[in-house]
């Protein structure tokens, strides 16, 4: 029997999470069946690159699952002009996915070891399919505020609490999502402003990433 290649595995990934009901929108599919998943994973975990489970990276930290990828591009409801905040670059996989979902918009990515935020500009240059990303090396827990206000921002690790400024550099109609909880489990929560000092929280259900770092992490 043939051996598959990478697209048939990121073919069957794709129709797997849709039969699963995690993908439902056509532009967040369309994005995850462009993106190589497996230019975002070190050399020897290739093989697993488009199995549901999250994978390591690195600097303990890991790649998500497709899955929890696609759980998190749906509830955000990113819209093709949106500017766009990711807090933790990791690989450089996830924000490569929201930067075709939202291709006429922006992507800014914080990502606090420098390593990893080297190798993930290497990764998406050698997918060559994302646009307009920029990384930066930051505590991520203090937001992007240069370029703020943002329509979305979502945060790739498990947070104690809310940051306040990635409240404050949200958009008003602008989504923030985001795992609360302990270090071992979250809650994935969407926050949506709906005024100057007035947020509305939505619990998703349980996740588990790593753990964020920074001032207003952990």
């Amino acid at each position: 029997m043939a051996r598959k290649s990478y697209e048939d595995k990121r073919r069957e990934m794709v129709e797997r999470l849709v039969s699963y009901g995690y993908l439902r929108s056509e532009r967040v599919i369309l994005a995850m069946l462009r993106v190589p998943r497996h230019e975002f994973v070190p050399e020897d975990k290739k093989e697993y690159a488009y199995s549901d489970e999250p994978l390591p990276i690195g600097e303990g930290q890991t790649i998500s699952a497709p899955h929890m990828i696609a759980i998190m591009c749906e509830a955000l409801e990113i819209e093709r002009d949106h500017k766009v905040l990711e807090i933790g670059t990791g690989s450089g996989y996830h924000a490569c996915v929201v930067s075709l979902i939202a291709d006429k918009g922006e992507v800014y990515s914080v990502e606090r070891h420098a390593k990893l935020a080297e190798e993930a500009k290497r990764n998406i240059a050698r997918a060559g399919c994302c646009g307009r990303i920029t990384i930066v090396v930051g505590d991520g827990t203090k937001g992007y505020e240069e370029k703020a206000p943002y329509d979305r921002i979502y945060v790739t690790a498990g947070a104690p609490r809310v940051p306040p400024p990635l409240l404050m550099q949200l958009k008003i109609g602008g989504k923030l999502l985001i795992p609360i909880g302990s270090k071992l489990g979250q809650e994935l929560m969407r926050i949506t402003r709906v005024g100057e000092d007035e947020y509305r929280e939505e619990n998703l259900g349980g996740c588990v990433f790593v753990p964020l770092v920074g001032e207003y992490g952990w």
